[in-house]
């Protein structure tokens, strides 16, 4: 079983502003994002770390840094998790793009949308390569047993992309999820399926992914089978 912590960056200042970033380089975290990421470090401190994949994207390498302060934890950048190419759309602010006719459609049938300009990628297109990239890291860093905990520091809209794919939804209903600048999200991938364990978790307990020792441990069902009545819950089950 693998699992995937989907990390995304920290605030930036393009938030704070109301400003589509996009692939706009020289976005940095702002001092609440910086907090913000600090905290999330803390909470896995426990965690052994297979690797970091990560958005080229300053925000991305800043958050990865700030996640690793002090841990000696492999960085792989990776494109196919990097922000949406929004086209003509990136550095505009929000207010303004609201105002398109395009926007209903992002928010309505987000499967139909291609950010208008040169160099602007459909959200399918998007949702295809960031869970692409999961499954291929999966197998990557899983070994021959499948067994490794590793993150994915990306921005909001690929985290939703590949939530709603673990959750079986289309993309049409992934605006129906919520993932705030420095939230944690948990994909456990199985032979048979992927289970969601957090969505969105910006103050929970983590230290239930950390391996435990000297405890005597209540028997499981198979890694691929869900909790007939839903079980213990992951934290005290795992």
């Amino acid at each position: 079983m693998t699992t995937v912590l989907l990390v995304r960056h920290g605030r930036t200042t393009a938030n704070d502003a109301g400003v589509l970033a996009g692939w706009t380089e020289g976005v940095s975290l702002d001092p609440t994002g910086e907090a913000q990421v600090r905290a999330l470090a803390g909470r896995l401190a426990p965690v052994p770390l297979s690797a970091v994949v990560t958005s080229p994207l300053q925000r991305c390498r800043e958050t990865t840094e700030l996640l690793l302060a002090g841990r000696d934890v492999p960085v792989r950048p990776d494109d196919r998790v990097g922000e949406v190419r929004y086209g003509e759309w990136s550095g505009q602010e929000l207010k303004k793009l609201a105002k398109e006719p395009l926007w209903k459609v992002v928010q309505s049938h987000p499967s139909a949308m291609t950010f208008p300009g040169e160099g602007g990628e459909s959200l399918r297109a998007m949702a295809d390569r960031a869970v692409d990239a999961v499954r291929d890291w999966n197998e990557r860093l899983g070994g021959d047993r499948g067994d490794a905990v590793y993150a994915v520091v990306s921005h909001g809209d690929v985290v939703k992309a590949v939530l709603a794919d673990a959750l079986g939804m289309h993309l049409d209903q992934f605006q129906r999820l919520v993932v705030d600048p420095g939230s944690v999200s948990i994909v456990s991938y199985t032979p048979l399926r992927p289970f969601v364990l957090r969505v969105n978790d910006v103050g929970g307990d983590l230290s239930f992914l950390a391996p435990r020792k000297g405890t005597r441990r209540r028997r499981k069902p198979p890694a691929s089978e869900a909790s007939l009545g839903g079980g213990l819950g992951s934290a005290d089950s795992a």
